[in-house]
């Protein structure tokens, strides 16, 4: 198997060009993933921590700058209440656990979303994680915690409207760029690519206004069963397509 994926890296970085800048991710199937071990659904978050791990790992191997993870949206507070506590708790504690790989390998966390709904020793181990990987300058991970691209959306109205009220923005001169500046992930590039694993053919509210001409790409393998291959499998099937962004290609000739 390493053989393979050894190759499967090394075929996707002759077009290093073509690596994707950023890539999005809805991990998907964990529960799905621990049901058919007739174990509890927290079973399958937790084996989705080594999926992230190895995700992580592979997207620094190629040169991704930028990856998205759905860690958490707006509307898993309608879970089970042990179900999200034991998802909260299981962020802290890998946030914290997995602190000093990241400074080892240069990661530098962020998160996107509505982070001040999160409880204090929540944000306070995120906070931790963020300052401390503040100044590396490898791989950006980003993870998008009570995150909702609608609610986004709507914060970013919000902020814009109080904006122009202040006399600081011409609403007649808003446009497209000048509501980007007003989004939480303001300061990334739209993803290149947006996996969804598990199956599911839907984008589950997450970055509506970024993703308008990303490439999708779902996968039936559910999330604590995605690693390495199945990234490098992903990149290369992106490398494939030609992005034309609303524009026609002209046709080649011989």
């Amino acid at each position: 198997m390493s053989n393979t994926v050894e190759k499967l890296k090394d075929t996707l970085l002759t077009l290093g060009e073509k690596v994707p800048v950023h890539i999005a991710i809805i991990m998907d199937g964990n529960g799905r993933w621990a049901a058919m071990r007739d174990k509890p659904r927290t079973f399958g978050h937790e084996a989705g921590v080594k999926a992230v791990k190895e995700v992580v790992k592979a997207a620094t191997e190629i040169g991704v700058k930028y990856l998205t993870l759905y860690t958490f949206s707006v509307e898993n507070w309608k879970r089970p209440r042990s179900e999200v506590a034991a998802l909260m708790s299981l962020l802290s504690r890998t946030t914290l656990k997995e602190l000093d790989e990241l400074i080892r390998n240069d990661v530098k966390l962020i998160t996107t979303g509505r982070i001040g709904g999160l409880s204090t020793s929540r944000r306070k181990a995120l906070s931790t994680a963020v300052e401390r990987t503040r100044t590396n300058k490898g791989l950006v991970l980003n993870l998008a915690l009570n995150y909702g691209g609608r609610t986004e959306i709507l914060d970013a109205v919000r902020a814009i409207v109080n904006a122009a009220k202040a006399g600081y923005i011409n609403p007649s001169e808003i446009n497209e760029e000048t509501f980007s500046d007003f989004l939480y992930t303001a300061e990334l590039p739209d993803p290149d690519l947006l996996i969804r694993t598990s199956g599911e053919m839907r984008l589950s509210n997450f970055l509506l206004w970024q993703t308008s001409y990303t490439e999708l790409l779902v996968t039936d393998t559910l999330w604590p069963d995605f690693g390495r291959k199945e990234l490098f499998e992903a990149v290369i099937e992106y490398q494939k397509r030609e992005r034309r962004f609303g524009k026609v290609t002209k046709a080649k000739h011989s």
